[in-house]
């Protein structure tokens, strides 16, 4: 079975990619390398094929052809760039999208997997949070988010294609190069006896490790079938608080900085469009599809500031 994945050499990306490869796949890697990195494909470089291409304006169009499914992962996944530049998530999230929807429709594609955010939900009224809960989205990212899956639903009661959604919360780990724990690291490098933090540090998120992350898109595109809708959360039993985070980072990166926190809003987000609390419901995920997440929020965290502590050089 031959697969393709947008955004096969960014963060998720390059594990999912590697994951496929393992399990015997002919994949296909597009990224136009704007925040991608063909290192992180180093184990499996020479087993995919890899085209370095915009899905804004797609000049390979002929890489569809013969592909089973896509993995649609390419994305700008700042959701705070959303917020002063909505012109960028617009191109990359939604006019990429609505391209790679048009050239799986072009060249039969029979799946498409679409990474969205449980950001499309914006402050949620329910925790944990069910997928049949309203779609209201408080930021550009998440607004071009549930876009994305409006038309990805669409094309699949037009066009007979299988369209599997899932609303990713937090996903961390190795590679990462966006996030609290990137930041907050980064910060830790240049002053390792200062550290300031966006929001008063109660938002409180669920995080899951990216190999169970991947584990749930795989399983996830292997139980849907025949046609139709499938939408999935993919998050963790529990959350962790801003506040947590700086501590097990602190305590990973071995420094006592004097910690400021710094709210944007009365109520103390991060930023304007910061969901303050996110938890999603996995009960459907975990009843149809079978996955469950091995590693809870808070080791998820402490995991992924361990592996990126050594990549960052922050951690002598």
């Amino acid at each position: 079975m031959r697969v393709l994945v947008t955004g096969g050499a960014g963060f998720m990306g390059s594990f999912l990619t590697e994951r496929l490869v393992d399990d015997g796949f002919d994949v296909v890697v597009i990224d136009n390398l704007s925040s991608g990195d063909l290192g992180r494909l180093g184990r499996v470089i020479d087993r995919v094929f890899f085209v370095k291409d915009d899905l804004k304006m797609p000049s390979r169009p002929d890489v569809f052809r013969d592909v089973d499914a896509v993995f649609h992962l390419a994305a700008n996944p700042e959701v705070r760039v959303s917020v002063t530049e909505p012109g960028i998530h617009f191109n990359e999230n939604v006019v990429a999208t609505f391209n790679v929807l048009e050239l799986a429709r072009k060249y039969g594609v029979k799946t498409i997997v679409y990474a969205s955010s449980s950001t499309v939900y914006g402050d949620a009224k329910v925790l944990p949070t069910p997928e049949d809960h309203p779609i209201q989205p408080i930021s550009v990212y998440g607004a071009a988010k549930a876009a994305g899956e409006i038309m990805c639903s669409t094309y699949a009661r037009l066009y007979g294609i299988t369209c599997v959604i899932l609303r990713y919360a937090n996903v961390v780990g190795p590679r990462l190069r966006h996030g609290v724990i990137h930041d907050l690291l980064i910060k830790l490098r240049e002053n390792p006896s200062e550290l300031e933090v966006l929001g008063d540090g109660t938002q409180e998120k669920s995080y899951i490790y990216v190999t169970d992350a991947v584990e749930a898109t795989v399983r996830a595109w292997k139980h849907a079938s025949g046609g139709g809708v499938y939408v999935y959360n993919v998050g963790n039993w529990d959350t962790v608080s801003v506040r947590d985070i700086v501590g097990i980072i602190t305590e990973v990166a071995g420094v006592r900085p004097r910690v400021t926190y710094r709210p944007a809003t009365p109520d103390g987000r991060g930023w304007l469009g910061d969901v303050k609390r996110m938890w999603l419901s996995i009960e459907r995920i975990v009843r149809e599809v079978g996955w469950r997440p091995t590693v809870n929020s808070r080791d998820a965290v402490r995991l992924a500031a361990e592996a990126l502590c050594r990549e960052l050089g922050v951690c002598k």
